[in-house]
């Protein structure tokens, strides 16, 4: 007898297994939190085993959710792939993409890199600025699309991925034991400021600003230089900084989203199809890595 899976289950035990939370991965599917567990509740009747166990920081795989990790992430490369090569047209004409300084380089050049090759005849304007300004550059009509850090659950952009907000120093640096506590932002407009200075505040830790330009590079040499800390997303961080944490006398720092934005009306073919990419390709990494 036949038997065939259900790409939709896989996708969403996927998204589990890389979350460690049924919660957050049903904010990325946009599904509710109910919808999720009956789907891993019936891929696990399906298949007659336990793919998940509960401990102290979530869910984790079991021997046989681990098996299927890796079968099911190629089953869904290729159903992705085979519908990509199905259903891609030829776009032209120009699109200007809106990405903070931080998610530019490893995040999305590969992204950028595999959409020019694919579409060699579209003009791509990258416009980089903070989360917040993006989003005013969209509404103005000034930017197609944009890709921005936004604090988890609080936007109403599509959800890319879920990240937590570190603290980030140098590699065996002290700036994180002085008082007042320097930090280094890339802006005052940046995402994260709100955040990082609440947490402070609500830590009782006192703080100065020691440098803000819009520069990532020069944020970067502070950290450093050990003249100062900062945070980022983690997956953001150079391997040459630390990340830093409570045990380090510094308050935990809240989860950010991913989001991408669309503008309110209809987007051009051009900017649908780089979303597309955007989407997928923010998904990749994520699953080779934990294959």
């Amino acid at each position: 007898m036949t038997r065939n899976f259900d790409i939709a289950l896989i996708r969403t035990f996927a998204a589990v297994a890389d979350q460690g939370s049924m919660t957050i991965a049903a904010n990325i599917l946009h599904m509710t939190q109910g919808a999720v567990s009956q789907q891993i509740k019936r891929l696990e009747e399906m298949l007659g085993c336990t793919l998940f166990e509960r401990d102290r920081r979530g869910l984790k795989l079991t021997e046989a959710g681990e098996r299927l990790l890796g079968n099911g992430r190629r089953l869904l490369m290729l159903n992705d792939d085979i519908w990509a090569d199905m259903t891609e047209r030829t776009v032209q004409g120009s699109v200007r993409l809106g990405v903070p300084y931080d998610l530019v380089g490893a995040t999305l050049a590969p992204v950028l890199k595999s959409y020019t090759l694919r579409h060699p005849q579209v003009e791509i304007s990258l416009v980089c600025a903070s989360s917040p300004e993006l989003l005013e550059e969209l509404e103005k009509g000034a930017i197609d699309l944009c890709v921005v850090e936004e604090p988890f659950g609080l936007s109403r952009g599509e959800c890319l991925a879920v990240e937590r907000l570190v603290w980030v120093g140098a590699k065996g640096g002290n700036a994180y034991r002085k008082q007042p506590l320097p930090i280094s932002m890339v802006a005052d407009t940046c995402a994260f400021r709100p955040s990082v200075f609440a947490a402070l505040s609500n830590g009782g830790r006192r703080w100065r600003t020691m440098f803000e330009n819009g520069n990532i590079e020069a944020t970067t040499a502070t950290v450093r230089t050990d003249l100062a800390v900062t945070a980022w997303l983690a997956s953001t961080v150079p391997a040459d900084l630390d990340i830093l944490s409570v045990e380090d006398g510094l308050p935990e720092l809240p989860i950010f989203s991913i989001n991408l934005h669309l503008p309110k009306g209809e987007a051009t073919p051009a900017a649908s199809e780089l979303a597309r990419y955007v989407r997928d390709g923010l998904v990749r990494p994520r699953q080779s890595a934990a294959a």
